[in-house]
């Protein structure tokens, strides 16, 4: 009886080092946060020095004309920038999923903007954003066109972040839905041919729904990212001209390092967080909920045969 309670303790006993360090490396740091969020608390004073405000800061914030501009601009980013990623990296997918000669090389190639670090990303496309040096502008003149305020007018500064992260991060997205293509199962693939089905009747009906758990969960990672990026955004426009391109992430940096507001800063900070979570929850059901119909879809079948 005890070698069995041993046997049965033992995975958790070895599970138990590395839970108790993510627990003080993930609850604590939030945990901080969460308590900062309810003071009024500067860089000139120790936290314990800060006075208690208790939902201040977050009621300030909704009453904030910035605050919610700001919050707009993140929403707009990251549902702009991962329907065209998505719609991209899968299309990239489905075209190149066939023996073609050099696919190793074309993968490689595909998969090196995403290597870049964000900061050398921002540098690079500003100076080929450059309105009197830069490569766009340059070409367009070549052709007879006028030059584009690319990071100086506030429509064409959001347009030129979005392209930026498109270029950056598609990789991402193509990468996990070519590895999706290629494990599916390749006897639904010769059954629908066996059946006279097209080519886009395949993509439509045969392999979008089967590759759908990991678009999901695709596209769930590249939404949390969108809310948090910052490098590339701050290199370019610094969050301008005005608000039209000032996003979360941004302005809890612009607020804690220039404003030296830290309690209003984390009440920001957990304001994103609960809007993540939100999302993350929602996906799961999602997800959980398209299992379920293709369980039911797969014991259907076998009932059947």
């Amino acid at each position: 009886m005890q070698t069995a309670n041993v046997n049965r303790l033992t995975p958790y006993l070895f599970l138990a080092p590395a839970a108790v360090i993510m627990a003080v490396a993930l609850l604590y740091p939030i945990g901080y946060m969460v308590y900062a969020s309810f003071l009024d608390w500067n860089p000139s004073q120790r936290i314990g020095e800060a006075e208690f405000v208790g939902l201040r800061n977050y009621i300030n914030l909704l009453g904030d004309a910035s605050f919610r501009e700001s919050f707009w601009v993140t929403m707009k980013f990251a549902m702009v920038v991962v329907s065209l990623e998505m719609f991209l990296g899968v299309g990239l997918a489905l075209l190149l999923d066939r023996n073609i000669r050099g696919m190793s090389v074309l993968r490689t190639l595909f998969i090196l903007p995403m290597m870049i670090a964000p900061i050398v990303v921002g540098l690079m496309w500003r100076y080929m954003y450059h309105p009197t040096v830069g490569i766009f502008n340059r070409t367009l003149k070549s052709m007879g066109f006028d030059p584009i305020p690319w990071l100086s007018d506030g429509n064409w500064a959001f347009a030129s972040v979005v392209i930026a992260d498109v270029w950056q991060w598609t990789p991402f997205i193509f990468i996990l839905s070519l590895a999706a293509l290629q494990s599916l199962p390749q006897s639904a693939m010769e059954a629908a041919k066996i059946d006279g089905a097209t080519g886009w009747q395949q993509i439509i009906h045969i392999k979008l729904p089967l590759m759908m758990p990991v678009l999901i969960v695709t596209l769930l990672l590249r939404l949390i990212d969108a809310f948090k990026v910052l490098e590339v955004i701050l290199v370019l426009t610094n969050g301008g001209p005005g608000l039209s391109t000032e996003i979360l992430s941004l302005r809890i940096s612009r607020t804690a390092s220039e404003f030296r507001e830290l309690g209003e800063a984390a009440a920001m900070s957990n304001y994103l967080l609960i809007l993540l979570m939100i999302l993350t929850f929602a996906m799961f059901l999602y997800n959980k909920a398209v299992e379920l119909r293709a369980a039911r879809l797969r014991k259907a079948a076998e009932e059947d045969l």
